[in-house]
Order: C-alpha cells, then sequence, then structure tokens
C-alpha cells in the first residue's frame, strides 16, 4: 500500500511538473494585454499581417523585446543577401543546433517548398553532414556549424562567403545565425508546445 502511494504520488508529482513547464510563458489572451501589449500587437500585426504568433507569443511577457526582435526579423526572415533557399538552411542548422522543434516545424516546409533537397533536410534533422550540397550550400553549412559549435569562424571559411556573397552577405549571414537562435532560446526557455500534428526531433546525444 506504501509502496502503491509512492508510486501514485510520483506520477501525480510528474504531470504537475509537465502542467507547469508547458505554461512558463502561457499565451496571453489578447483581452488580457495590457497597453503597452496592445500596441505591440498592433504594431506586429501591420508589419506582418497576422496576429502574434509562435514564437512571438512568449515574448509578449516582455513587450519591447518583442517588438524590437520582430523588427529584426523582418529583414532577417525576408530581404537579406542570401536569398530564400539559403537563409532556410541558416534556419534549419539553426534549430537543429538548438533542438528547437517549434523553429523546425514551421521552417521544415517552408525550405523545402524554397528548393532546399530534402537529402539535404534529412541530414540536418538527422545531425549529419549533407552530402551532394551545391558550393553555396556548403560554405553556409561550413560557416554556421563553426559558428555555432566553435563560436568562431575561420579565416577561410569567412573569405569563401565573404567572396561570394560580400561583407554584408558575411554580417547577414551572421545576423540570420544570431536571430534564430534568439528564438530558438526563447522557445526552449518557454517550453512552447508543438501543435498536435508536430514531431519532435531527436534529442542529441542519444
Amino acid at each position: 500500500m506504501h509502496r502503491h502511494a509512492a508510486i501514485v504520488f510520483a506520477l501525480l508529482s510528474i504531470t504537475c511538473l509537465n502542467v507547469v513547464a508547458a505554461d512558463r510563458l502561457p499565451t496571453i489572451p489578447p483581452g488580457q494585454y495590457s497597453e503597452e501589449q496592445k500596441q505591440a500587437a498592433a504594431e506586429f500585426e501591420q508589419h506582418r499581417h497576422v496576429p502574434v504568433f509562435g514564437p512571438f507569443e512568449p515574448l509578449m511577457h516582455s513587450p519591447q523585446v518583442m517588438s524590437q526582435t520582430r523588427a529584426m526579423g523582418d529583414y532577417l526572415r525576408y530581404k537579406t543577401a542570401l536569398g530564400s533557399s539559403l537563409s532556410e538552411l541558416v534556419i534549419l542548422i539553426t534549430a537543429r543546433e538548438w533542438t528547437q522543434d517549434y523553429e523546425w516545424y514551421v521552417h521544415q516546409p517552408i525550405a523545402l517548398k524554397a528548393g532546399l533537397k530534402k537529402e539535404i533536410v534529412d541530414a540536418i534533422a538527422d545531425g549529419r553532414r549533407p552530402s551532394a550540397m551545391s558550393d553555396d550550400e556548403e560554405m553556409i553549412y561550413d560557416f554556421c556549424t563553426e559558428l555555432q559549435h566553435n563560436k568562431r569562424v575561420s579565416d577561410a571559411t569567412f573569405n569563401r562567403v565573404e567572396k561570394r556573397f560580400g561583407k554584408k552577405g558575411v554580417v547577414d549571414l551572421t545576423g540570420i545565425n544570431a536571430y534564430y537562435t534568439l528564438l530558438a532560446m526563447q522557445l526552449n526557455v518557454a517550453q512552447y508546445q508543438l501543435p498536435s500534428d508536430g514531431t519532435k526531433l531527436e534529442r542529441f546525444p542519444k
């Protein structure tokens, strides 16, 4: 009886922890927005043409951070020197490095639609270096993985990217890495939940 009670208590404790974890930075109903949050939400919808969603929901607990993040993303998400396919490659590498399920859930289909090969996407999901990358994809992959793993980039990799995309491209590429790392950090801290049709990335190390 004692043992049974202990098991029940343990299961209840796990359940409670999961509820709290999922509720760390809960989505704020628009009807409960403060004046500052209302303004931030209005500006978000003006620029993105949709209501606040996804990673911006936990950020709404600090509306100034949300607005500044959104403003940076307006450029880094849509207008960089790299183009959509290579930008999506950067985003997937970042999502995989941070094992950020929601980021991957949103951008994996976008990357495929933008022209990234399924074999490349699948390799990144598996934690493998993709084979048969184009020259552009290879230099972007090397830049991102060096930056994420080593916290710096070798001269050889820097020079290759600069020669191809210019100094603006180097800054944009670094910015995409930083921006989606910021979103991944916020989502991981919030323990933001995947939609019901989402599949979690494998956790590393096994």
